[in-house]
């Protein structure tokens, strides 16, 4: 868990990144780039072409054009991006393992929250799954100057929450998430990686905060 010192920390509130942590969105993410490549004239990514794969499920979308359409044509590609409607793609995204039985758990303890390098499609995607209920704060990268793994997301959802950072909890699945609440100064679990304290399912969350924070 990071945190400053021996601090013991008593947390308000729990954000979470979108994909892979509250959705399975990599076949998703794949299909919606891959449309933008094939429109500017660039190789489609398969699933099993790491780092690419993974670049396309964690960065913010002006990232994983510019690095995989070049700037020559990152200006189409953004172009075609903004008119390219995301929700013909939410239907392949499938909600990980025990959030739906968990959301309503935790929102009755704490404030929840989201911190996403996904842009403006987050807000439809909780509708569709009748999940923007449960969150306070829904932050994307187009909220912020620097995504992650920069701490600008969890710096203003605490703001927002009327918080101090460490009275987050941040839920992340890869490097750029744990960066993120490193630099901001939130505690941070992983989720599915040994990124620190880790969970494999959502169910196991409020055990885990209880023993790490209220024991």
């Amino acid at each position: 868990m990071t945190g400053s010192g021996d601090t013991k920390y008593t947390p308000q509130a729990v954000v979470f990144d979108c994909d892979g942590v509250l959705f399975d969105s990599r076949s998703a993410n794949l299909a919606y780039y891959n449309c933008i490549f094939s429109h500017c004239g660039v190789a489609e990514v398969a699933d099993d072409d790491e780092p690419l794969a993974e670049l396309c499920h964690t960065a913010a979308t002006p990232e994983v054009l510019r690095c995989i359409v070049g700037e020559k044509l990152l200006p189409m590609a953004l172009d075609f991006a903004r008119q390219l409607d995301y929700r013909q793609f939410i239907a392949q995204l499938c909600p990980e393992s025990g959030l739906c039985a968990t959301l309503p758990r935790l929102a009755q303890r704490y404030l929840l929250a989201i911190a996403t390098n996904r842009g403006a499609s987050m807000v439809d995607i909780l509708e569709y799954f009748g999940l923007d209920k449960y969150f306070t704060q829904v932050i994307t990268y187009l909220d912020v100057e620097r995504p992650k793994p920069q701490p600008d997301m969890l710096l203003l959802a605490a703001r927002r929450l009327g918080l101090t950072p460490a009275q987050l909890v941040f839920v992340g699945d890869s490097d750029l998430d744990r960066r993120a609440a490193q630099a901001a100064g939130c505690p941070f679990i992983a989720y599915g990686w040994d990124g620190g304290t880790r969970i494999d399912c959502h169910s196991q969350l409020p055990t885990l905060l209880d023993e790490k924070f209220h024991s």
